[in-house]
């Protein structure tokens, strides 16, 4: 492991401050850790973020619901109002990984990290998640631009994530055995007026699925599901899946998220 700078930052202001072209924020540390000691990233400066108390917590408001970005993974799928007002993503938070790292990972890391088949990203696109940073705001559709890549820029932290809660919801994955990543992992909401299906870990960036949210919002059933031709285009292919098997998948686990709905 190459040497770095290791700062504790007691507030967002002085985080943002310490921050350069080649430095990470650290709250978890799931992934900046291990890709540090396997030599996959390298870092003049470690800016830890989690002991910053105004970054962490949940709160509901209204027709949404508001969560910190350092609050651990175990904490939204323990969260009594998270499981009132969207059960669906306690549920989702419950089949991260394994209990050491939902004990240690973050919301705000697994967002800012964009792993083509994590979890939550589905969750911000299928419920029309805002993420707050501390320069602006931004909607989950133009957040995500590709792997591992956002629309956070240098010096910008994600300070929290505003959730819509939905009429109903629910997310279905097929995990992978050892890391428990989505292989594919979709996510459906139904709002009102309109429809989210949320794909995640098939390409490789999340995305809406228009043409399944079109047809789930003219009928709301798993058989409106069966006329919708889901291509295999760009679609991952790997030791796990081929993207012929990833896009049948897709089909599958939407017809399973809305029977679960």
């Amino acid at each position: 492991m190459k040497t770095f700078n290791y700062h504790s930052a007691k507030d967002v202001k002085e985080a943002s401050k310490l921050a350069s072209s080649n430095s990470a924020f650290l709250a978890g540390g799931m992934t900046t850790i291990p890709s540090i000691k396997l030599g996959l990233a390298t870092y003049k400066d470690i800016i830890n973020i989690k002991n910053i108390k105004s970054l962490s917590g949940i709160k509901v408001s209204g027709k949404t619901i508001k969560i910190g970005a350092t609050t651990k993974h175990v904490e939204v799928a323990n969260s009594k109002d998270v499981k009132k007002a969207i059960p669906s993503l306690a549920a989702l938070a419950e089949g991260i990984g394994d209990p050491q790292v939902r004990n240690r990972g973050t919301i705000g890391g697994s967002i800012a990290n964009n792993d083509p088949s994590a979890d939550y990203p589905s969750a911000c696109i299928a419920l029309n998640a805002v993420i707050h940073t501390n320069n602006r705001k931004i909607e989950a559709e133009k957040f995500f631009k590709g792997m591992f890549e956002t629309a956070l820029k240098n010096g910008e932290i994600i300070e929290a994530i505003e959730f819509s809660i939905p009429e109903k919801s629910n997310y279905q994955k097929y995990p992978n055995p050892a890391s428990r990543y989505a292989v594919v992992g979709v996510y459906v909401a139904k709002h009102k007026g309109e429809v989210n299906v949320a794909v995640t870990g098939a390409k490789p960036c999340v995305y809406n699925d228009k043409d399944l949210a079109k047809a789930l919002s003219n009928n709301f059933s798993s058989s409106a599901i069966e006329s919708v031709k889901i291509s295999s285009s760009g679609m991952n292919s790997d030791i796990h899946a081929s993207a012929e098997y990833r896009a049948n998948m897709v089909r599958v686990f939407a017809k399973k998220a809305v029977e679960a709905c």
